[in-house]
C-alpha cells in the first residue's frame, strides 16, 4: 500500500511540474542512477550496474528529446549528451567506474547551472 501512495505522489509531481522542474528531475534521476551504477560496479554486481547504466542512457535520451534545435546551445548540449552516452556505453561494456567518473561531475555541474536558471526565471516571473 505505501508503494502505491508513493507512485501516485511521484506521478502527480511529474504531471504538475513546470518544464524547468522536469528538467531538474531528469538531472536528479541521472545523477542518482550514475551513482548507483558506480556503486554496483564497485560491488562487482554487473547485472545491477548494467541496469543503472541503461537507465542513465535512457534519461540522456529524454534530455536529448527536450532540446529545441532552433538554438545554437542545443547543438552544443546535444554533442555533450552524445559524449556522455558514449562514455556510459563504454562503462557498461567494460564495467569501468572511471568512465562514469568522467561524466558524473559534468552532469552535477550542468544540473547546478540549470537550477540557477530555473530559479532566476521563477524570480522574473514572480516580479511580473
Amino acid at each position: 500500500m505505501p508503494n502505491n501512495a508513493y507512485n501516485l505522489y511521484r506521478t502527480t509531481a511529474v504531471q504538475t511540474a513546470s518544464p524547468g522542474k522536469l528538467l531538474l528531475m531528469l538531472y536528479d534521476g541521472l545523477i542518482l542512477s550514475l551513482k548507483q551504477a558506480k556503486e554496483a560496479i564497485g560491488a562487482q554486481k554487473p547485472a545491477e550496474a548494467h541496469r543503472y547504466l541503461v537507465k542513465s542512457q535512457d534519461i540522456i535520451d529524454e534530455l536529448i528529446v527536450t532540446l529545441n534545435m532552433d538554438y545554437e546551445i542545443s547543438t552544443n548540449l546535444y554533442q555533450l549528451y552524445d559524449f556522455w552516452k558514449y562514455q556510459l556505453i563504454q562503462a557498461n561494456m567494460k564495467k569501468d567506474a572511471a568512465l562514469i567518473d568522467t561524466v558524473l561531475p559534468m552532469v552535477v555541474e550542468l544540473r547546478e547551472t540549470w537550477s540557477a536558471v530555473v530559479e532566476s526565471t521563477r524570480g522574473e516571473m514572480a516580479a511580473k
